[in-house]
């Protein structure tokens, strides 16, 4: 297995769930990770929740958040 690398950066546990969701949905292993309290304090979210895929993924990862951030079908 290859080191993980961030491949999003975001404010809410919510969001990075998604988002680590959507490229699970495309064959992409992702994981989430925040310093939040395990989830006790929501607040320090702000601080960033980090969406993990490995280092051979990031790539493919950027790729795919990339064409949805710009409103294109992922697919093309």
């Amino acid at each position: 297995m290859s080191p993980t690398v961030s491949a999003a950066v975001v404010t809410s546990r919510i969001e990075a769930e998604l988002i680590a969701g959507f490229l699970r949905d495309h064959d992409i292993r992702a994981a989430v990770a925040a310093d939040d309290a395990g989830g006790q304090e929501p607040e320090l979210q702000l601080q960033g929740v980090r969406v993990l895929v490995d280092s051979s993924d990031e790539d493919a990862a950027r790729r795919l958040l990339a064409a949805v951030e710009a409103g294109t079908d992922p697919g093309d």
